[in-house]
C-alpha cells in the first residue's frame, strides 16, 4: 500500500497496547493488566498533515503462554519486526534493564538496516525520568520517556517516529474499503483458518486450543485494485461460562464488530449441532439489519454424513430469523469455496445498497395488497398502504404511509418484508419497514413515533 510501517514490540505487560490506543486516540486494542492479552497483530492507521502509517501492536516477546501459543506469537512478532519500517521498542521504566529487554534489543540489533525507537514506558511522572538513563545499556540510543495511561510525551513520540519515516516513499491516506466483513461464531469453528484463507498469508494465530483468538482483529485485504477489510473476532460463548474480564471484552468486541461491518459471515462448524449461543448470534445479526451469509465450515467433514439440501432445512429450521440469507458450504484449512464467498459477499453488499424506484416500490405494495393475505382482520377496516418510498440503505429501509398503523401487528410486517424481499432484487437482505399514518404528512408540528419491522 505504500505506507510506512512501524511496529511495538516488547516482552510483555510493558503497555505497548496501551500506548497504541493513546497515539491513536481511541480504544483499538483490549487493555488488561494480565500479561500476554494481545497475541495477534493488530494495527491502525495514524495521519498527521497528509502523512500516514500503520501501527502494529504486537504480542509479549517472551510470554510464557497458558494456552502453549508462545511461539505462535512469537512468529506474529517477528513478522511484524520483518515488515516494520521503524520499530518502537517499548520497557518498563520502574523495571530497569531486564534479561528479556535485552533479548528482544539483541534481536532487533541484528537487522542493521531497521530503525528504532526506544521508549520508557510508565514515566507517569518526572520523578522517574532519570532512570531511563539506565537504558542506553541496550544500545539502542536515548530513551523517550511516556506515559501511555496518562498521555505524557505522545506528542513528542509522535513527531519522533513522523521525522524518521519523513524519507520514506508515501502513497497518500490509506485507500476506503468498499465492504468490510466480520467473521463471527461460537469458539473454535475456524474464523481465523477462514481470515487467513482470505488473506493467503498468516495474518492471525491458528490453533486448535479453543478461544485463541482474543481481540477484534482488523485485516486489510487488496483484491482486484480493491481494499477490504476482514475483522476476525473472538469465539462467542455463553455469558455464564465467560471465566474473566478478557474473555468478556473479546465477546463484547465481537458483537461490536457486527454492528460495523457491511457483511456478516456467521460461522457454523458443520460437524456439532446448532447450540444456543449460535442462536442468540442469529437474533443480534438480524436484530442489527446485517446482511449474513452462513458459512458451513468443515463441511469436508460432514459431507458424507448429510447433502447440503438436508443441511440446509436444517439450519432453517434451527435459525428461522435468518432464512433469507445465502448458504456456503466451505473448508477454511484448504480454502475451498473462500473466493466465491468473497464474491457472494460483493453482491449482498450491492443489494444492501440498492435504491428502488418508488413506482417499483408501490408497484409490489400494491400486489402485495391484492393479495389480502398475511393481515389479521381485527376491526372492519383492512390496514392499507396508500404508498411506500425507501428513505436509506444497507440496510434497505423503506417507509409505509398507512390508513392505520396499529392494524400492521408484527406478524404482518414480518409477511410484508418476506413478499417485499421476493417481488423486488433485495431477495437476500434483510429489509428494515416502518408503518407511519398517512394523516401526519398534514400536521408538521406532530412527530408521531413510526411502527417498524
Amino acid at each position: 500500500m505504500g505506507l510506512p510501517v512501524v511496529a511495538i514490540v516488547g516482552r510483555p505487560n510493558v503497555g505497548k497496547s496501551s500506548l497504541l490506543n493513546a497515539l491513536a486516540g481511541e480504544m483499538i486494542s483490549i487493555v488488561e493488566p494480565t500479561a500476554g492479552v494481545t497475541r495477534d497483530r493488530v494495527s491502525t492507521f495514524i495521519g498527521r498533515n497528509d502523512r500516514y502509517f500503520e501501527l502494529v501492536d504486537t504480542g509479549g516477546y517472551g510470554i510464557v503462554d497458558s494456552d502453549e501459543l508462545s511461539d505462535h506469537i512469537e512468529r506474529q512478532i517477528l513478522q511484524a519486526v520483518e515488515s516494520a519500517d521503524l520499530v518502537l521498542f517499548v520497557v518498563d521504566i520502574r523495571d530497569g534493564v531486564t534479561p528479556l529487554d535485552k533479548k528482544i534489543a539483541q534481536m532487533l540489533r541484528r537487522r542493521a538496516d531497521l530503525d528504532v525507537i526506544g521508549v520508557a514506558n510508565k514515566a507517569d511522572s518526572a520523578k522517574l525520568f532519570p532512570l531511563a538513563g539506565e537504558l542506553s545499556r541496550l544500545g539502542l540510543g536515548e530513551f523517550l520517556c511516556v506515559s501511555a495511561k496518562n498521555n505524557l510525551n505522545k506528542a513528542d513520540l509522535l513527531d519522533r517516529v513522523f521525522e524518521r519515516i519523513e524519507d520514506l516513499e508515501q502513497s497518500g491516506a490509506p485507500p476506503e474499503p468498499v465492504m468490510k466483513i466480520a467473521i463471527v461464531g461460537k469458539r473454535n469453528v475456524g474464523k481465523s483458518s477462514m481470515v487467513n484463507a482470505i488473506a493467503g498469508s498468516e495474518r492471525v494465530i491458528v490453533s486448535e486450543v479453543p478461544g485463541t483468538t482474543r481481540d477484534a482483529v482488523d485485516v486489510r485485504i487488496e483484491k482486484d485494485g480493491k481494499t477490504m477489510i476482514v475483522i476476525d473476532t473472538a469465539g462467542v460463548r455463553k455469558k455464564a461460562k465467560m471465566t474473566d474480564s478478557i474473555e468478556f471484552y473479546s465477546n463484547v468486541r465481537a458483537t461490536r464488530s457486527i454492528s460495523r461491518a457491511d457483511v456478516v459471515w456467521f460461522m457454523i462448524d458443520a460437524t456439532v449441532p446448532i447450540s444456543q449461543v449460535d442462536k442468540r448470534l442469529a437474533r443480534l445479526i438480524a436484530q442489527e439489519y446485517k446482511s449474513c451469509i452462513l458459512v458451513v465450515n468443515k463441511w469436508d467433514l460432514a459431507k458424507d454424513v448429510a447433502a447440503t439440501g438436508d443441511y440446509e432445512e436444517y439450519l432453517t429450521a434451527m435459525l428461522p430469523v435468518l432464512k433469507h440469507v445465502p448458504i456456503s458450504f466451505a473448508t477454511a484449512t484448504a480454502g475451498k469455496n473462500v473466493q466465491s464467498t468473497v464474491d457472494l459477499s460483493a453482491e449482498l453488499f450491492k443489494q444492501a445498497n440498492t435504491w428502488i424506484t418508488t413506482g417499483r416500490l408501490n408497484k409490489a405494495c400494491e400486489i402485495i395488497k391484492t393479495e389480502r393475505t398475511g393481515a389479521r382482520r381485527k376491526t372492519a377496516v383492512w390496514p392499507k398502504v396508500y404508498y411506500a418510498t425507501q428513505i436509506a440503505a444497507n440496510p434497505v429501509t423503506i417507509l409505509m404511509f398507512v390508513n392505520n398503523p396499529k392494524l400492521f401487528d408484527e406478524s404482518y410486517l414480518r409477511y410484508i418484508v418476506n413478499r417485499l424481499q421476493a417481488l423486488l432484487p433485495v431477495s437476500e437482505v434483510p429489509i428494515r419497514l416502518f408503518a407511519r399514518s398517512h394523516k401526519s404528512e398534514k400536521k408538521p408540528g406532530r412527530k408521531p413515533s413510526p411502527k417498524r419491522r
